[in-house]
């Protein structure tokens, strides 16, 4: 099956895209599953579906499963430096997805892309950091009567979404992929964990034991990559804003300083915050020569790439996501992947078998909007705990571990208030 309605770099790299998705799909029983049922049943049918995710292989297994459920999609990158274009390809020609992504994409044909996505018209819209989103809200405002509901897959995405919300901007229920419990207590710690320090160690080849790694930030992502990075001998200082986070780094055994301090004695520091300017002019100052910085947020404003080119007057690409930034008393500081996504833009992304949960909630997710169509008010919502257990459950039976059920004697008790001590 072939389709004239996309723009990829290279068809002849199809045959390999398709290697590496069956690859990854052989990791995702959990999205297999879901994926049987929606070829039986269809609940997608005919819905026209606009989504902007990293196009990877084990992306490619979710819009399999949305195209088996009977969706018409077109699908584009949520960052210029992810996509796999072996992968895109291979949507493309092999499963007749409309497909609007290329590796390195400068930004003109990424906002291109966004655009040929909603030219589609779209009934649900799936977002990778609510650039579709935003979008709809502000140059495609006329597409906003007919969305009946989205799906957010980031912590950066679904911040912006709860800020429309607060605003009463926001036109359409979305549901909050992050946001389950199967999506950000394994994707989000032990995905991002392993991936970033994958992209670090990919892009410089650098020891991490016996180094100093600075993690800003201590949420679910935060918290993944600190012990990963301890985990391979790196002594480790968190940075954060947030009280109960840096208690509970602490608690973990982290050193917690502020930036302005820690920006002395790292040897190597990566973002993941979901907030800008994290690291900027004072800290490049105050840094080592040798230091390399990164960041793991979705969007690559954590890192001042303005402040640390201005005070490098002598800039070069050494390695492939390697970039270095000379200052004048020549200490010499290193980027990684453009200040982007570094386990994107100089790994593969997450494992398949933690991103089996999170896109299966992404299926899951669709599927409940579209049934639930405008019954739900346009805000942000959760998935539903009956859907995210549904998840857990079947990925335990994939691996094959058993777990206790309560009695109905131990349900009575917890249900009730009569029984005292």
């Amino acid at each position: 099956m072939t389709t004239t309605t996309r723009d990829i770099s290279d068809d002849t790299l199809a045959p390999r895209g398709r290697d590496k998705i069956d690859w990854a799909e052989r990791a995702m029983p959990v999205l297999a599953a879901v994926r049987e049922r929606f070829a039986r049943e269809r609940p997608l049918a005919g819905v026209r579906v606009a989504a902007c995710l990293h196009v990877t292989a084990e992306t490619a297994a979710l819009v399999r499963t949305l195209q088996a459920g009977g969706a018409d999609l077109r699908l584009c990158a949520s960052n210029p430096l992810s996509t796999q274009d072996d992968v895109a390809a291979s949507l493309a020609l092999d499963d007749g997805i409309a497909v609007y992504a290329r590796a390195g994409e400068d930004r003109p044909t990424y906002f291109a892309h966004l655009a040929a996505a909603l030219a589609h018209r779209p009934q649900l819209v799936m977002d990778d950091g609510a650039d579709l989103a935003t979008l709809v809200h502000t140059r495609h405002a006329a597409l906003g009567d007919a969305i009946v509901g989205g799906t957010e897959e980031t912590t950066s995405g679904v911040t912006r979404l709860r800020a429309m919300a607060r605003d009463g901007a926001l036109r359409y229920p979305v549901i909050a992929v992050n946001d389950a419990a199967t999506k950000h207590m394994f994707d989000n710690r032990h995905g991002t964990g392993q991936s970033t320090i994958d992209g670090i160690l990919r892009a410089t080849n650098r020891l991490l034991a016996g180094a100093c790694f600075v993690v800003c930030g201590y949420g679910w992502c935060g918290r993944g990559l600190a012990a990963r990075a301890a985990g391979m001998g790196a002594r480790v200082i968190v940075t954060e804003v947030d009280p109960l986070r840096a208690l509970e780094a602490t608690m973990d055994g982290f050193q917690v300083l502020p930036i302005a301090h820690a920006a002395a004695v790292g040897d190597i520091f990566c973002t993941v915050t979901g907030n800008r300017d994290v690291i900027g002019g004072p800290e490049f100052a105050a840094m080592k020569d040798g230091a390399v910085i990164a960041n793991a947020g979705h969007f690559d404003v954590e890192i001042d790439l303005a402040a640390l080119a201005a005070a490098a007057p002598q800039q070069r690409r050494i390695r492939p996501s390697l970039d270095e930034f000379v200052r004048p008393d020549g200490r010499r500081i290193y980027l990684l992947a453009e200040g982007r996504l570094v386990n994107l833009a100089a790994a593969e992304g997450h494992p398949a078998a933690v991103m089996d949960l999170s896109f299966a909630d992404q299926a899951l997710a669709a599927e409940y909007v579209l049934q639930s169509g405008r019954a739900l008010a346009p805000d942000v919502h959760t998935l539903p705990h009956a859907l995210d257990e549904q998840v857990a459950r079947l990925k335990l039976r994939a691996l094959g571990v058993e777990f206790d059920v309560l009695s109905d004697a131990q349900r009575d008790y917890l249900a009730g208030w009569r029984s005292g001590t």
